[in-house]
């Protein structure tokens, strides 16, 4: 009976999951002769009190998982410092590689000192090492690591031994970490030709050559320079002063090293200005304010960079004037207007590239009153000074010292400069500009060799009398106090004067004023020509007006009062009928006279009223961009928005003259226009 329940137990299917457990019971039951009852009735499968109950239709579904690339141990929340935003900030990029295999190889570099005890155990030269471990492989068997003394098992005949090489020197060993490859190595460079023609291929194709070629060319310009120094120290050691020579050869050098890195220093540091002030930057380059559509006629000034030396916070923006060559670059002139309280003045550059710190530093002994830089030679500023000197810098030159400067031998003012103006060259091709004074003189100073050549142009006097001699006239000296040239007509030009007076005057003819008008009941502070009309200037005082002028009448065609005194206007260079003034209240007034003829279309408050007076304001020759300086040193520039910076609508000419019937080259319809 024991058999046959041991033979029905064997036939009876037995789940794979409970293998283990049939089994056992299958042992119990043979030792035992029981358990009949309970596999004729069947055995029911015992489940796990924590296993889930799940359905039929849950069973055979189908669960799949899709693997991905993510790193699931991957850190999450990993922030750095942003110093931009002076915040910690979560970086977005994870790194999810994970390794999963490393295979360390068996291979040895042939010069190695591995590679030549192995060599000394197998007798083998250095080729038959090379290709028998290279391209075959290792042996499963390391002699080293098996044991037994190199020394012994090599041959002690044999040149390439231990023995023999104990008295040899040993190779230099290749730096395994900067070994290179030869092919990198080689002096076959690749062909010039493809760079060399005048229409390049794409830069896809040769980049990589160029790249190579221009490293190739600054070794061998630093080897060249190396060269010569050398050849130079040689010819001067046969000299007596070697000691010198050697200094002076070390401070060539190191000169050229300190510009390099003063330029690389300047690239990096407008870099960081840069990204420091980047809102501003998109506000300058984009922003244009959207509500102007709905203003009709009124526009206003966005903010943009502030400019301020540390140094120059006691003193005064005098002078204002943009680079015309580099439309980003504007020179600044400091001083003091306070009389009691003169002293030490600054020539400051500073580029909208960089707003943190000026490009060019040239401190002076006086205070800046004036200057103005040169349309074609941008290089060239003509400055004048409180104690009557006039000078010029140039910013090709290195030091602080200006390349010309007026003394009191050749023919220096006696009292304060308030105004130069450069001038077109002279017949010898010599650069000249013009200076007034309140000494009375206009006085024209030429730039020859190494000196400036004065020549007294006319000398102010209040009964209206011109005097071309050093003394002047019986009715007193008059003060000059701004001037400017006719942007047309050269030997026109036009002086204000400290009693209010306009005196226009001629070069040519200089016996008598051409005409005087009766401008201001106080001083004259800016007078200038129209860029556009050669008929139209403008006048400001301290008497709270703004004037504009036709120079062939007495009178001004339009007054405008700004209840406060008026430092500095400016005509635009986009527009005829646009111009801006300042006033000591810290308001600038943007005018448009073909918006609005009686009253300005922005007013704006830039500055506290009640401790900053505004001195100067100047437009930038081809950005919509005013600068603005004050008593405090500082420099304010601001965006003009689309309404102050509408351009004039060019008139097309619908009907020729009737006594025009030929047919007109364009030059010709564009002057008609």
């Amino acid at each position: 009976l024991s058999k046959l329940a041991l033979k029905i137990k064997l036939k009876m299917p037995v789940p794979n999951n409970n293998a283990a457990f049939a089994r056992k019971d299958e042992e119990e039951a043979v030792e035992t002769g029981t358990g009949w009852e309970e596999w004729s009735q069947g055995k029911a499968l015992v489940r796990p009190p924590d296993q889930m109950e799940l359905t039929e239709a849950e069973l055979k579904e189908d669960i799949t998982r899709i693997l991905t690339a993510n790193n699931p141990h991957a850190p999450q929340n990993i922030v750095r410092y942003s110093v931009k935003e002076r915040s910690y900030k979560p970086i977005n990029v994870v790194d999810q590689m994970a390794v999963h295999c490393v295979l360390e190889g068996s291979l040895v570099h042939q010069d190695s000192e591995e590679a030549r005890k192995l060599r000394v155990k197998e007798g083998l030269s250095k080729f038959d090492l090379h290709y028998k471990y290279l391209f075959v492989g290792f042996p499963q068997v390391n002699p080293i690591v098996d044991g037994g003394d190199v020394e012994e098992a090599a041959d002690e005949d044999r040149p390439d031994s231990a023995v023999s090489r104990i008295n040899k020197k040993e190779p230099k060993v290749t730096n395994q970490f900067n070994f290179s490859n030869r092919a990198s190595q080689t002096l076959n460079n690749p062909m010039r030709d493809r760079i060399c023609q005048t229409e390049p291929p794409p830069r896809s194709s040769f980049s990589a050559t160029a790249n190579q070629w221009e490293i190739y060319d600054a070794y061998v310009q630093e080897l060249q320079k190396q060269e010569k120094n050398k050849e130079k120290q040689k010819g001067m050691h046969s000299q007596k002063d070697n000691g010198k020579s050697k200094k002076v050869m070390l401070m060539e050098t190191q000169s050229e090293d300190v510009t390099k890195w003063t330029m690389a220093s300047k690239i990096l540091e407008r870099t960081i200005s840069q990204n420091t002030f980047d809102d501003i930057a998109q506000d300058f380059k984009y922003f244009e304010d959207a509500s102007d559509e709905f203003r009709e006629q009124e526009g206003t000034l966005l903010p943009l960079w502030k400019f301020q030396y540390d140094k120059a916070k006691t003193l005064s923006v005098t002078a204002l004037c943009w680079n015309n060559k580099y439309q980003d670059l504007f020179a600044v002139g400091l001083g003091s207007y306070n009389f009691s309280r003169q002293g030490c003045g600054m020539l400051l550059f500073y580029s909208l590239k960089n707003p943190a710190f000026p490009e060019y530093i040239y401190p002076t002994s006086s205070g800046v009153m004036c200057l103005d830089i040169h349309a074609q030679h941008s290089h060239l500023v003509a400055v004048g000074f409180y104690d009557g000197c006039v000078a010029v810098y140039s910013l090709k030159e290195e030091g602080q010292e200006p390349v010309y400067k007026s003394t009191a031998k050749t023919g220096k003012h006696t009292d304060p400069v308030w105004q130069v103006r450069w001038q077109s060259d002279d017949m010898d091709n010599n650069h000249n500009f013009y200076s007034v004074s309140s000494d009375g003189r206009v006085v024209s100073w030429t730039l020859v060799k190494n000196e400036l050549v004065f020549t007294d142009i006319i000398r102010l006097t209040l009964n209206g009398a011109v005097s071309e001699g050093t003394e002047g006239a019986q009715g007193g000296v008059s003060s000059g106090t701004s001037f400017d040239s006719h942007k047309q007509i050269d030997y026109m030009f036009l002086v204000g004067t400290e009693e209010g007076k306009i005196h226009k005057c001629s070069k040519t003819y200089s016996s008598q004023f051409l005409e005087t008008y009766d401008a201001h009941s106080m001083a004259v502070d800016t007078v200038k020509w129209n860029y556009f009309h050669p008929k139209v200037f403008v006048s400001c005082s301290s008497d709270w007006t703004v004037k504009i002028w036709d120079h062939t009448i007495n009178t001004p065609m339009f007054v405008f009062d700004l209840q406060a005194a008026v430092g500095d206007v400016a005509w635009s260079p986009y527009s005829s009928t646009v111009f801006a003034a300042v006033t000591t209240d810290g308001t600038v007034h943007v005018f448009d006279l073909s918006v609005n003829k009686y009253e300005a279309i922005c007013q704006q408050l830039v500055v506290d009223k009640k401790k900053t007076k505004l001195t100067h304001v100047e437009f930038n020759p081809i950005h919509p961009v005013i600068i603005v300086g004050d008593d405090r040193g500082y420099v304010t520039s601001f965006k003009l928005s689309p309404n102050l910076r509408k351009k004039p609508k060019v008139r097309v000419l619908t009907s020729l003259p009737h006594h025009s019937r030929l047919p007109l080259v364009p030059h010709q319809l564009k002057q008609i226009k």
